[in-house]
């Protein structure tokens, strides 16, 4: 492929596109891999987040001469956020475009269709943010760029878990409040898991339709059993909701927070300002010198840079450098095994250590990461919405895991902060 096809969004949903590549001189014709991404419906705004950072990777590539002497080609379709839509588009990459290497969109709800494709084809997969995908088809080529390891109910709450330890009066009872999808089920279940374990009271235990926007009555109910701890398990727009409602009624407890997907993105702590005080949530990536791995910083400058002329998310403080990583994977075993062979470059993924921008990390024999990382992080001393203070540390500590802690706990959430 020679050209750069661009596509526009608003009236070609499903046209191809390339990373434009420099420096033509190679051994070969592009390396070019493919896949889909989310760049428009309800997904679209971490798929574009993710889409800049593959292009950011592709090009440093290139700079250096490419892989296996062959610069990089990009070839990505619009899935448009809906799934039906992926089986297709993984039958056009590997039949008709006939792609060197596929990875994966982004969200298990849009990986989960592409695997019958890329298991047909016997191709070896590297995934982005999948929520335990694997554990149903076992693929021995399947690879996970997730924070999360082989056992969601034992691993994901376990930090939330350790953060309860830190109040300063024990803890004796919780609440739990789930939207009725996959991933938050499988948060909730976690927390489950670890309240019967260290023998905390469960006060309150509901699920909502995805569909609802008024949480005024729940977040009432949850108040008068006056819980200890309280655990939400969100998507976006339910987590900002919420925490508007919980302002309003001026909701307090001494710990407050969970699995909410919202507050990582920029946007929303844009949005909600000091409202998120105290608030501790699951996270991947914070700019605390724990995090401090190399390649981080110099991929956010290139990143928010071109951020708003990209109209994406503006911090790149969430999956954007996870799906920098992502293609890190797929160059490094490349350049180990030196060749296109699906079989040997997952054979090296199950046995090398990569080094990422969001650190060292193995895979385990279902392609999760053999070292969990759920983070939980507290959002602390907010007083607008300004999002440079989000560039530095300070705003939002890292308090578990262990090795990962940057701060310490402040309650209770509510009440001022």
């Amino acid at each position: 492929m020679t050209g750069l096809l661009r596509r526009d969004l608003g009236r070609l949903a499903a046209a191809a596109a390339t990373v434009p590549a420099t420096a033509r001189a190679q051994s070969g014709p592009p390396f070019r891999i493919g896949y889909s991404m989310s760049l428009s419906g309800g997904l679209a705004a971490n798929g574009r987040s993710s889409l800049l950072a593959h292009k950011i990777w592709a090009e440093d590539v290139n700079a250096k001469g490419g892989i296996l002497g062959r610069q990089v080609d990009l070839v990505y379709y619009d899935d448009q956020s809906n799934p039906g839509q992926v089986p297709a588009l993984y039958t056009k990459l590997l039949d008709v475009d006939k792609v060197d290497m596929v990875t994966s969109p982004y969200a298990t709800v849009m990986i989960a269709p592409s695997m019958p494709v890329v298991m047909q084809r016997q191709m070896t997969y590297v995934s982005l943010f999948g929520s335990g995908t694997n554990e149903t088809f076992k693929y021995d080529r399947y690879f996970s760029i997730n924070v999360g390891g082989d056992d969601i109910k034992g691993t994901y709450a376990s930090g939330f878990m350790e953060v309860i330890g830190m109040l300063p009066t024990p803890a004796r009872s919780i609440s739990i409040l789930a939207v009725d999808n996959e991933f938050a089920q499988k948060a909730a279940e976690s927390m489950r898991h670890f309240a019967r374990q260290k023998g905390l009271r469960i006060v309150y235990d509901r699920s909502y339709p995805p569909t609802t926007v008024d949480f005024t009555p729940t977040l009432r109910a949850i108040q008068a059993t006056k819980p200890d701890v309280v655990f939400f398990a969100s998507y976006p727009p339910d987590s900002i909701g919420i925490l508007r409602a919980m302002s309003e009624l001026r909701f307090s407890a001494p710990l407050v927070g969970g699995g909410m997907i919202g507050p990582q993105i920029a946007s929303v702590q844009a949005q909600l300002g000091p409202i998120l005080n105290n608030l501790v949530s699951w996270d991947v990536y914070s700019p605390e010198p724990t995090m401090d791995f190399p390649g981080i910083k110099e991929f956010q400058q290139k990143y928010r840079a071109r951020a708003a002329a990209e109209q994406v998310d503006l911090l790149g403080n969430y999956l954007q450098p996870f799906a920098y990583a992502q293609m890190q994977v797929v160059e490094q075993a490349l350049k180990r095994v030196g060749k296109v062979d699906q079989a040997a470059l997952a054979a090296d993924m199950h046995a090398q250590t990569f080094d990422t921008v969001v650190g060292p990390l193995k895979f385990s024999a279902l392609g999760e990461w053999v070292e969990p990382r759920n983070l939980f992080v507290q959002f602390q001393g907010i007083t607008d919405g300004d999002l440079e203070k989000y560039k530095r540390p300070g705003t939002k500590v890292i308090l578990a895991p262990a090795k990962y802690k940057s701060g310490t706990l402040r309650t209770p959430f509510g009440q001022g902060g």
